[in-house]
């Protein structure tokens, strides 16, 4: 089995630091293959999401993977449509029951938009009553996450935002350290951009380490401390994605790194926008 990392949280619960992402993995079958697949690997870290429509291929793969569900970190998001004091603790027993467990390791808010404040306060309840291990933020920036800090008794253990090396988050990263709030990164390659990838640093660097400029690039990323999981169905890229463990780059290395900042995102769609495009749409159970 590969080597894992693990990150502490705010609440000191141990979270593995590569995960296998699921986004775009269409139908549970494949879902089911792909995380399977992950699992014999060495993976211990699987972001799923409601909206994603594939819970039920990742507990399949779980259930059925031999492992012991605490070997397991499933972290798993709340679409608005589920968002409600009184709504979030029915789609919350919904999630597990797709999931085919007793608990989450973490549960997100998905978007920004809706109830969020009233199901924050579910899911604070939920991790009260055992159901979820910790709750945070994914999306979330500006007023609407200081809405949430100030109302929330227990602080986000996690934001999942766009985070790569054109687009580094450095001011909401100091906004949210003093809650020791970690960043995952659910665009770790810059969305695949070749010529992010293609920077000379990282070609340098992979030459010098023996390594792909992608290894490089997630190296950075742990580095960072930021929690990390690409997406991929082929299980020689999964291993390739695992295969970070073995070199550190050097501080000069890393903020040749930093160096690449240019506050570049690749999804921009406006809030306004995503008002009306997300709440337009509500996952089937």
């Amino acid at each position: 089995m590969t080597e894992q990392l693990y990150l502490t949280l705010n609440n000191q619960l141990q979270i593995p630091q590569v995960g296998l992402g699921v986004y775009q993995i269409n139908g549970d079958a494949a879902t089911e293959r792909a995380v399977s697949a992950a699992l014999k690997l060495g993976y211990r870290h699987i972001d799923t999401a409601h909206a994603y429509q594939n819970e039920r291929g990742v507990g399949q793969a779980i259930k059925h993977s031999g492992l012991d569900r605490e070997e397991v970190w499933i972290t798993s998001k709340l679409w608005p449509s589920d968002y409600g004091r009184t709504v979030t603790p029915e789609a919350i027993d919904k999630m597990l029951a797709r999931l085919q467990t007793d608990y989450l390791d973490l549960l997100l808010l998905h978007q920004q938009i809706g109830d969020y404040l009233g199901a924050w306060q579910a899911m604070e309840e939920a991790v009260r009553a055992g159901k979820v291990r910790a709750i945070g933020l994914s999306n979330f920036d500006g007023p609407r996450l200081d809405a949430v800090l100030a109302q929330a008794t227990i602080k986000p253990a996690v934001m999942q935002v766009e985070l790569h090396p054109y687009y580094q988050q450095q001011a909401l990263k100091e906004k949210l350290a003093p809650y020791g709030t970690r960043l995952e990164s659910w665009y770790p390659l810059g969305h695949g951009d070749r010529q992010l990838i293609a920077e000379p640093v990282f070609t340098q660097l992979a030459a010098k380490y023996n390594k792909s400029n992608v290894q490089i690039i997630l190296r950075w990323h742990l580095q960072k401390g930021h929690i990390v999981f690409p997406k991929t169905t082929n299980p020689q890229h999964m291993a390739d994605n695992l295969a970070v463990f073995d070199f550190k780059l050097t501080p000069a290395e890393m903020a040749a790194i930093d160096a690449l900042d240019k506050h570049q995102r690749y999804f921009t769609m406006p809030l306004a926008e995503q008002e009306t495009a997300f709440a337009n749409f509500r996952p089937a159970d």
